[in-house]
């Protein structure tokens, strides 16, 4: 493992005039509460914190949009170059906007997939908001921007043709919102993204939950990243996020979920965002994530199961 700790707060609105967004700390607070003993990285790299601005920037109606974009070239240099020596990279963040950079690296070797577990599909795009109303946030937009609805400062990439991910190879679950009636971007349902709501995961269970992602991964075997956003997670559980909601993913079975994807060997990387430790003053949560991680990587040394079924 490449432990990669990337602060950033890059794509988070401020919740109140003169607010910061605190996920750039995650990666220390995490550090602190034991990542490093419980995960034991082969090695880890460090990016730099990035400055935030709440300011519009030239030739951009995303907040801190030149920002984001130099944040995540730096990171994708980072990760391909652990890609590049076998190595499986976990970038810990961090908001979500990072998941470009992340995808952007493994997407350099071929066509790639995607699984996007997340509270909020973050389908947000010029096509369902107007960009005049207000300056956009990249962490709401990932799963948009990864699939290439939004502006080329984050969507084209350096040798990349076309979009990061393509629809029929993305598998999104935990979306909590899309039953609601003022669900923000119900086009995501017009797509053909796997989509498979915090609703249905609760009713399915881990195991079937898991035959119908790799069903989708199966159908071309490609390599796939995996994107854990923990508002996933139920807020009476993780409370300390930017949008936290009810219900959320059962924490034993997201790490039944997320262990057997990361032990698949077509398993590119992972990366983990939008935990604010500004929002967790006891350091509870940030232990509770370090074991949440550690179950993961531990079941999936020992965990055998296949892509897809023979």
């Amino acid at each position: 493992m490449c432990l990669v700790r990337a602060p950033s707060n890059l794509g988070l609105r401020p919740l109140r005039p003169g607010h910061v967004p605190g996920t750039w700390r995650a990666p220390q607070a995490l550090t602190e509460a034991g990542l490093i003993e419980v995960l034991s990285p082969a090695n880890v790299v460090d990016l730099d914190t990035p400055a935030y601005s709440t300011e519009p920037q030239p030739g951009t109606r995303l907040r801190n949009g030149n920002a984001i974009r130099s944040f995540n070239l730096e990171l994708a240099e980072i990760v391909a170059g652990a890609l590049g020596r076998g190595a499986f990279p976990l970038v810990v963040g961090g908001d979500c906007a990072i998941l470009l950079g992340a995808l952007a690296a493994a997407r350099r070797s071929g066509p790639l997939a995607l699984v996007h577990a997340d509270g909020h599909s973050d389908f947000r795009h010029p096509g369902n908001y107007d960009i005049n109303a207000s300056l956009g946030s990249a962490a709401g937009m990932d799963l948009a921007l990864a699939t290439g609805r939004g502006e080329p400062l984050l969507t084209d990439w350096p040798g990349i043709v076309g979009p990061l991910v393509a629809d029929e190879q993305v598998i999104q679950i935990g979306e909590r919102e899309n039953r609601d009636p003022d669900f923000a971007w119900p086009d995501i349902n017009s797509t053909a993204m796997t989509l498979i709501d915090v609703f249905a995961a609760r009713e399915l269970g881990a195991a079937k939950v898991l035959e119908k992602t790799r069903a989708t991964l199966a159908r071309t075997g490609w390599p796939y990243w995996v994107h854990f956003d923990v508002d996933a997670l139920d807020q009476t559980v993780m409370p300390a996020v930017d949008s936290p909601g009810s219900p959320g993913i059962d924490p034993d079975d997201l790490v039944v979920i997320l262990a057997a994807l990361v032990a698949d060997p077509r398993c590119a990387g992972m990366d983990m965002t939008i935990f604010d430790p500004d929002l967790d003053p006891t350091g509870e949560l940030a232990v509770l994530l370090v074991s949440l991680l550690g179950r993961v990587f531990a079941l999936s040394e020992v965990s055998s199961l296949p892509l897809a079924s023979p």
